[in-house]
């Protein structure tokens, strides 16, 4: 859901800004400057004026997940007992503590969620559903699909 928040005016500068940062987030103010076409402290303000505006959400590492061991990738259907405003906000609270779900989106479609598990392995897929996916509220099924390879993945 989007909590009711409104788009932000960019200019061509500020989308220079974050399609670079988003390229490269440990970018210098230098060379950014340099790569915008303006000079340091202008686009130092440009940049803290997105941090503040909520347009950055924030900077991380990026990690490689098979190099730490979670290359498992579960794709998750979860159709829902319930689908009043009330059972989906428990939903969505109690979905965003499972720290292997990835990513979780409503869904326009004969289930009410998809959801992306990163998990070491198969079996530990099996523990997460049976144990914290099935479990959530209001969860009436669930259906999974297990990605064989990764092609293309693209961070925010």
């Amino acid at each position: 859901m989007n909590d009711g928040a409104l788009a932000v005016r960019l200019d061509e500068f500020d989308r220079k800004i974050l399609a670079i940062l988003r390229k490269d987030g440990r970018i210098t103010f230098t060379d950014l400057a340099e790569q915008v076409g303006l000079s340091k402290t202008p686009c130092q303000q440009r940049v803290k004026r997105l941090v503040e505006g909520g347009v950055i959400v924030g900077f991380r590492a990026i990690v490689d997940p098979a190099k730490v061991g979670l290359d498992h990738v579960a794709f998750t259907e979860v159709k829902l007992s319930d689908t009043r405003e009330t059972a989906l906000k428990e939903f969505n609270t109690a979905v965003r503590e499972i720290p292997e779900v990835e990513e979780c989106h409503m869904i326009a479609s004969s289930f009410d969620y998809l959801l992306k598990v990163r998990t070491a392995d198969i079996r530990r897929y099996r523990i997460i559903l049976g144990e914290k996916i099935s479990s959530l509220p209001h969860v009436a099924s669930t259906s999974t699909f297990v990605a064989m390879e990764t092609i293309s993945e693209t961070t925010r």
